[in-house]
């Protein structure tokens, strides 16, 4: 997974601390973290493309959360960033080299459906999972967390 869903579920984070009524520009998301402003940029206009977050242009301008952030689960943050295709792609190399049987197997690949059994699993947690209830689990361990996002990021504690 490409290191853009890390950055976009952070990002989801502190749009949900700082809350609807103040949007953030994608340079000062980026400095909180030291992050390049260009790539996360890429990753907040993918954001918003699937209707996770929304921008606004000129002074005061910047991202918000689209949604509540219990409308907001992991999974679409991301398949936001990574697309819906799935992680595995079987190719049937058993039909392939001298492992070859000739014909074409009758069975399905055993190794395509473990994998696929995992993806659903994976996808279910994920989309079972919000930014509110993540949220709320980063404010109870590390109450700090949004002090300082809100602090750094403009907004009034």
């Amino acid at each position: 997974m490409a290191e853009g869903v890390e950055w976009a579920l952070h990002s989801c984070l502190n749009l949900a601390w700082v809350g609807p009524e103040r949007a953030v520009p994608a340079a000062a998301l980026a400095a909180f973290y030291d992050l390049p402003a260009a790539y996360l940029n890429k990753q907040l206009q993918a954001l918003a493309r699937a209707g996770v977050v929304y921008s606004t242009r000129g002074p005061g301008g910047g991202f918000r959360l689209a949604r509540d952030p219990g409308r907001i689960t992991l999974l679409d943050v991301v398949v936001a960033i990574e697309g819906r295709e799935e992680a595995f792609q079987c190719t049937e190399i058993r039909q392939r080299g001298p492992g070859a049987a000739g014909a074409a197997p009758s069975t399905p690949c055993l190794v395509d459906q473990a994998m696929r059994r995992a993806e659903i699993a994976w996808r279910t947690e994920l989309a079972d999972q919000t930014i509110a209830e993540l949220q709320e689990r980063v404010s109870r361990a590390a109450p700090e967390v949004p002090v300082r996002a809100r602090q750094w990021l403009g907004a009034a504690p």
